[in-house]
């Protein structure tokens, strides 16, 4: 599994579209927004939270079709299906390969980028845990949606609708923990809560998502 999850990384940067792209799709988001609504500081703290959420989870759905994509379509899905992997532990490492290369860079830049978008200063290290804590749960999701569309050519849209979905209660405890964190509130319940949908998302959803690539692969 380990060496899966090494061949899965170098794939990762190789064919691009996972660790650059990410990052520069968030920067993006960052210093687009202050030209889209003004520079009023009040007016960037109050959106900062939310503005950074959605940028950071639009950044991971980007590469979410190349999950599976790449090896269904040389056949190495087929092979990793009949391996001695089970293939929802395939699954889990696919997951953690896309997390490792859009998820973690997203988390450790965030800080840098909330100051382009004003984020009050007990915000930063809410933002980072928030980011830790949900940002796993949007890649088990995505891997699951991309198993759902691996068959399908230019599935990409298909994925995209039927992922952001699932993606909504993440997206709102996330962007909860930082807001609350960031006026002093208690941001304790809403990041349990998000640590409580990665947590259930982790434990079924590689189930989920390796019965469907076996409906796939037939």
């Amino acid at each position: 599994m380990t060496a899966l999850l090494i061949r899965d990384l170098r794939l990762a940067f190789r064919a691009g579209g996972g660790f650059g792209l990410g990052l520069a799709f968030f920067l993006l988001v960052a210093v687009l927004v202050p030209l889209g609504v003004g520079p009023e500081p009040a007016t960037l703290a109050k959106i900062a939270p939310g503005i950074l959420w959605v940028g950071a989870l639009l950044a991971c759905l980007l590469s979410l079709d190349r999950i599976f994509a790449l090896d269904f379509e040389d056949g190495s899905l087929d092979l990793l299906a009949t391996s001695p992997i089970p293939l929802e532990g395939v699954v889990a490492i696919k997951a953690l390969a896309h997390w490792l290369v859009t998820g973690l860079p997203l988390t450790l830049c965030a800080p840098v980028l909330g100051v382009l978008l004003n984020l009050a200063e007990p915000g930063y290290l809410w933002l980072v845990v928030s980011l830790a804590a949900g940002t796993p749960a949007l890649s088990v999701i995505g891997a699951f949606g991309a198993a759902l569309t691996v068959g399908i050519k230019r599935g990409g849209l298909l994925l995209s609708l039927l992922v952001l979905p699932l993606y909504v209660p993440t997206l709102i405890f996330g962007a909860e923990v930082v807001k609350r964190g960031a006026t002093g509130a208690g941001a304790q319940v809403p990041l349990l809560l998000l640590a409580g949908i990665t947590a259930g998302a982790v434990a079924l959803l590689p189930f989920a998502a390796a019965a469907a690539l076996r409906v796939n692969l037939r």
